[in-house]
């Protein structure tokens, strides 16, 4: 397992070791030891989730804020997305930077969300099988996001139709500013 972190500090990219033959492919997608000791932190992750997404969904950027924040790892087990994190930590030497990357059931990458970073995904492939795992149970009343369109964070979302397909929830999200009011 090989585990770097990106531009956005505390986020990590985690590739697996694969061991193939004429079988199939086999690989550890999550091994708490090694991935404690690669990021420097412990994580109990206490909920898994899975969304299944038609070609040009856009979801997000969200995450929980308070007391019910949560750390996640994100992975694409059917499809390809490509997933994007926004740093919304203040005292974070990269507030207000984003990254993103292609995950995908091809690539078999994951990619760790500290706590306090938005996220989200646009659907590349007819479908995508997303799944994730959190530190904290869902809390609706803490849940937040950042609008997927924001001037200032100026994503390019590379989505493979005209128009994405968003949730009315999602459309109601605040701008990057906004969110700090």
């Amino acid at each position: 397992m090989k585990i770097t972190e990106t531009g956005l500090k505390g986020c990590f990219i985690i590739q697996p070791r694969l061991f193939e033959d004429d079988r199939g492919v086999f690989f550890e997608s999550y091994q708490q030891e090694k991935f404690e000791e690669a990021i420097g932190v412990q994580v109990n992750f206490v909920q898994d989730n899975i969304s299944v997404s038609k070609k040009g969904v856009l979801r997000g950027l969200h995450l929980q804020t308070g007391i019910h924040a949560q750390a996640k790892l994100v992975q694409v087990v059917h499809g390809e997305v490509l997933d994007v994190i926004v740093d919304l930590r203040k005292e974070s030497t990269t507030f207000g930077k984003h990254y993103k990357l292609k995950l995908s059931s091809a690539n078999r990458t994951a990619i760790f969300i500290p706590k306090g970073m938005a996220h989200g995904f646009v659907t590349l492939s007819d479908e995508a099988t997303f799944m994730y795992k959190c530190d904290a149970f869902y809390n609706s009343a803490s849940e937040s996001g950042v609008i997927y369109n924001d001037l200032d964070l100026n994503i390019d979302w590379q989505c493979p139709i005209t128009t994405p397909i968003i949730s009315e929830k999602d459309y109601q999200l605040p701008t990057f500013k906004e969110f700090f009011k």
